[in-house]
């Protein structure tokens, strides 16, 4: 009776706990394997993110651990740097955020254009999916994401040639249609998670068959450790490196706090304290660095299994940690039997959720500039990369902002006799300049003109500079310009 009043959840999260665990499970190994990294540091990540990060405060249901949205950044800095160097990374990263966290800077994340949140994820789907169709056949992906997508076409012609491809695409293609119809099925079988069961069968199919389909390398928990040595810190004077730090550390805070506000619209428990999320993921993501394993970010697939699980504490998160780390030192020969194109195919499947189909057909209706920001920028990580990516879309949005906030209108008043007015209301920036001096120039000059500043909100250096400019060629000629200033004008001296 005591224990009951001291956990009354208790049931409810071991539960939720369990049900976590065999979500995450897959989820992990698989983002290993397409990270280019071994699968025990995806589980490795997983194990800090539901202990070290479960423990701590922010949001009580969310859960951490390896992200499909990182994978795209963490294969092209393990191509660039060496896997040595992936602990060195995500440790720097992990220090930022506890470091932004302490400044409470966390909060500031939710300013993020989404977006540029949502053509980041949209573009890191496209690449995702892209490169896991190799592995569905047993190819190589090329290294960039637009020679993954124009290589689709010749990779598949390749594959349909080869009998042993073509089995290693139905292994990955028939994990895709598990995934996809296994929401439509009775309650009480999906008591097990969809992506348990789709590896779980083709694990089972592969070994009842025979496939020639090549699976998860097993090397051990311990041997998987990858400790930073104290010459990989001596890298971080290279400025590529240090560009790749703050797109990890930028990406994952934005989508762990983006995953945390769509957590808390799932359940009517605390909310989010976004400062200490981030301190709480920083340092989980340090630890995960000192093991030199994958970073994590709160994921939002396993954050609403564990809240449509019943979940009511953060003791489900912790304890699906503790499962992860019993599996992986108990039964770590168990995922040699994961054949490749089945996780592979999970993430085809996580790749395309990625994509905000629904949002862009919406913001093309109602916010077309919304939706070009959001194409460009996962144009722009297909092409270019993905901190540039980012980078573009966050410089159109503060661009589009500034546009949409520098309206000016100028209203004019004639009467046929005596001065014209000419009111001037709204903000005067450089970016409507040309349109403000080609409507006054467009005024008679053989009438006085009476220009009114009164109705500006703000007035910037170069705008204050043409008018008074055009006010005195104006005035050079037959009739003068008499120009009212505002009593209380944001303006720069000229």
């Amino acid at each position: 009776m005591d224990q009951r009043r001291k956990f009354p959840h208790l049931r409810q999260d071991f539960a939720a706990s369990l049900v976590v665990f065999l979500v995450a499970l897959p989820l992990c190994v698989g983002v290993a394997i397409a990270s280019g990294v071994p699968a025990e540091l995806g589980l490795i990540t997983g194990i800090v993110g539901g202990i070290v990060t479960g423990f701590m405060r922010g949001s009580s249901l969310q859960v951490s651990g390896p992200a499909a949205g990182l994978t795209v950044l963490v294969f092209e800095a393990v191509r660039e740097f060496g896997l040595p160097m992936l602990g060195v990374i995500v440790l720097a990263a992990g220090l930022l955020q506890i470091i932004m966290g302490a400044l409470k800077l966390g909060r500031w994340f939710r300013a993020i254009s989404v977006s540029v949140v949502e053509g980041m994820l949209a573009g890191i789907g496209l690449v995702l999916i892209a490169g896991q169709l190799y592995t569905t056949a047993g190819l190589t992906a090329p290294a960039s994401g637009l020679d993954k997508l124009t290589g689709l076409p010749r990779a598949m012609a390749e594959a349909f040639g080869s009998t042993t491809a073509l089995a290693s695409v139905a292994l990955g293609a028939g994990t895709i249609a598990v995934m996809v119809l296994w929401k439509r099925l009775p309650a009480r079988v999906r008591a097990v998670p969809g992506p348990l069961a789709a590896v779980a069968l083709a694990a089972l199919v592969t070994l009842a068959f025979d496939l020639p389909a090549a699976t998860v390398e097993v090397q051990g928990l311990l041997g998987a450790i990858q400790l930073p040595g104290l010459a990989a810190f001596g890298e971080l004077t290279n400025l590529s490196l240090i560009g790749t730090i703050l797109a990890f550390t930028l990406i994952a805070s934005a989508e762990s706090l983006f995953s945390a506000a769509a957590v808390d619209r799932l359940h009517d428990g605390p909310r989010t304290e976004y400062d200490k999320e981030l301190m709480a993921q920083g340092t989980g993501n340090t630890v995960c660095g000192l093991l030199g394993a994958l970073p994590m970010t709160a994921v939002i697939v396993r954050s609403s299994a564990n809240v449509q699980a019943g979940a009511k504490t953060k003791a489900s998160r912790v304890l699906h940690g503790v499962w992860l780390l019993l599996f992986a030192a108990l039964l770590p020969a168990t995922l040699a039997l994961i054949p490749l194109p089945a996780l592979a195919g999970i993430l085809v499947h996580a790749g395309w959720k990625l994509i905000p189909r629904r949002q862009i057909a919406s913001l093309w209706r109602e916010h077309r500039g919304e939706a070009l920001i959001l194409m460009i920028t996962a144009a722009a990580i297909v092409t270019v990369n993905m901190f540039e990516g980012v980078l573009i879309g966050l410089a159109l949005s503060v661009a589009k902002t500034a546009w949409e906030a520098s309206h000016i209108k100028l209203e004019v008043t004639d009467k046929g006799t005596g001065p014209i007015q000419a009111d001037l209301s709204g903000n005067a920036t450089f970016l409507r300049l040309p349109k403000i001096l080609d409507d006054l120039e467009a005024l008679p000059r053989d009438r006085p003109i009476r220009l009114d500043l009164t109705g500006l909100h703000h007035l910037d250096h170069a705008c204050h500079t043409a008018l008074d400019n055009w006010a005195s060629r104006h005035s050079a000629g037959t009739e003068p310009v008499k120009v009212t200033q505002p009593q209380t004008l944001t303006t720069a001296p000229c």
